[in-house]
């Protein structure tokens, strides 16, 4: 089960709402055998549309999970058909799978990793619906650019929901930020003082290395 584990590859496409479809229509075309979208939206760094509230930006996570010959070739098909290199056309990352279940790490190079080192990380955040946005402004304080927010919702009151294969308690938010490894330590630790995530029940936040990644702007 390890081997085949090891074999394996998570595609996160973000994009605008209503290209969630077309994202996994082109994918699985080209290979993949399915995947998820889930609805979320965006965080916009602009105060001139914080003061006239269109600051949050629709967006749709599109969840896709095959071999890594097939990412390797669908991601660039992706960057390719999507434009992902200009800005506000998304942003598309990997990450081994073995990351997400808490196996040990998979051995070998890729994209982003320069002489052994991990060039981006993905870090999550769960907290209390209504604080996410303070989880998005401590990390814009410690040099993120921003974030994507998820409503983790079950759909009764003693239900719960799964994302990433964990359980979310209804009512809660996830904060998907995605950060250079260097300046991980530094939003991370703005995010555990600002929401205060060491107490008991404040919050959880884990991180996780990114393999590939398309649509990132300085």
């Amino acid at each position: 089960m390890n081997t085949e584990i090891n074999e394996l590859e998570i595609i996160y496409a973000i994009v605008n709402c209503g290209l969630g479809s077309k994202i996994l229509h082109t994918a699985k075309g080209h290979g993949i055998s399915g995947g998820t979208i889930f609805l979320a939206r965006g965080t916009a760094n602009n105060q001139i549309l914080k003061y006239l509230g269109l600051c949050d930006i629709r967006k749709e996570i599109v969840v896709m999970v095959s071999k890594k010959s097939v990412v390797s070739k669908v991601i660039d098909i992706l960057d390719k058909v999507f434009l992902f290199e200009k800005p506000n056309h998304g942003i598309v990352f990997t990450m081994p799978i073995n990351d997400v279940v808490g196996i040990k790490k998979l051995e070998g190079t890729n994209r982003n990793i320069v002489e052994g080192e991990i060039m981006y990380h993905t870090i999550t955040v769960i907290v209390d619906r209504g604080k996410a946005e303070q989880v998005i402004d401590a990390a814009v304080k410690a040099g993120s650019k921003g974030g994507t927010i998820v409503n983790g919702r079950g759909s009764g009151i003693h239900e719960v929901s799964k994302l990433f294969s964990m359980e979310v308690e209804p009512e809660k938010e996830i904060v998907l930020i995605l950060s250079e490894s260097d300046n991980t330590d530094n939003i991370v630790s703005s995010i555990r003082k600002d929401l205060e995530i060491d107490k008991a029940g404040n919050g959880i936040i884990y991180i996780q290395n990114v393999n590939q990644t398309f649509g990132i702007h300085k």
